[in-house]
């Protein structure tokens, strides 16, 4: 095989890169998609992963990082978790708030004091987010006949690690932090195959089981004891339009689970409508219609098939 040196193979001439940069170079005139803001920068998915593992392991120490904790040296190892969480987050959250209170017109907007608001209340919200998610926890070793151990769900479980995301990205949404809540929750859904909008309200001891295809919508509400299997959509039916056609957005278009719902696989609730508690909706339903506590709906089974044995 011959061996071809860099030397031998045909490069760009001079010219030819020239106009090809002018030409790029024109159509960043206009700023759309240009990651730079006079001296800061977006934030990046490097960073948001950073931020998923140090909230981890804060969440669940000993999880994600290899170190080593007992009860009397975990004080010292959570603070220095929480000064570099904080850290991380008050500079991701100054650097996404840089370019959006421009470009919404507040051009006074204090950034490094509504930050770091922002920031203390997430950090303060952490022993709390640590006992829904033991409630989490709970709900899915109890609901899976599989899982073995508590261990094995907070090791291994997609639905989990998407919902300890989504729960922070939902209180940092409630902040009015832009671009962040969106990147964490896009990040779990790349991980996990659940997309959760950070804008959803999850209550507690919440358990999505296998989880590959589950589509949770922005103003969704859903209950506590929730159970909600593969496949699952919870989402609008249609979007309410202004008198220019264009989509009003914020209004409550989603469904409200209220507690002890469970919902099959491959179910698609659509629609501002409320499932009352208690309530089981089978797999592949289609359901656009609120339903009262202790529905239990379900699409007809097939005529059953007759396997006969061949004759020889």
């Amino acid at each position: 095989m011959a061996n071809h040196r860099l030397k031998d193979q045909p490069h760009l001439s001079d010219k030819t890169l020239m106009s090809l940069v002018g030409r790029l170079c024109d159509t960043y005139q206009d700023k759309i998609g240009i990651n730079h803001a006079e001296s800061c920068d977006l934030p990046r998915n490097d960073e948001i992963i950073l931020l998923v593992k140090k909230l981890n392991e804060i969440i669940f120490p000993g999880f994600s990082f290899s170190a080593n904790y007992s009860l009397a040296s975990m004080p010292y190892h959570v603070g220095h978790l929480l000064t570099e969480l904080h850290s991380l987050l008050l500079d991701l959250m100054v650097r996404a708030c840089c370019f959006d209170c421009p470009e919404h017109g507040n051009k006074d907007c204090d950034v490094g004091d509504r930050c770091e608001k922002s920031a203390a209340i997430l950090l303060d919200s952490l022993p709390e987010l640590r006992e829904s998610m033991k409630l989490d926890i709970e709900a899915a070793y109890a609901g899976d006949p599989a899982a073995v151990s508590i261990n094995e769900v907070i090791l291994s479980y997609p639905g989990l690690r998407t919902i300890i995301i989504q729960r922070f990205a939902h209180l940092m949404y409630h902040e009015g932090i832009p671009l962040l809540p969106r990147m964490l929750t896009e990040h779990a859904h790349s991980q996990t195959g659940i997309d959760i909008h950070p804008g959803a309200h999850l209550g507690k001891g919440i358990f999505i089981d296998h989880g590959t295809g589950v589509v949770i919508g922005e103003t969704t509400h859903i209950g506590d004891n929730a159970k909600i299997y593969q496949g699952v959509t919870l989402g609008a039916l249609s979007f309410p339009k202004d008198s220019s056609g264009l989509i009003i957005k914020g209004k409550k278009r989603h469904p409200t689970l209220e507690d002890n719902v469970t919902i099959y696989a491959g179910a698609s609730v659509l629609g501002n409508i409320v499932i009352g508690k208690n309530s089981i909706i089978g797999g592949n339903v289609w359901l656009t219609e609120s339903l009262p506590p202790n529905t239990r709906i379900m699409i007809s089974p097939p005529e059953q098939r007759i396997r006969t044995k061949e004759q020889h």
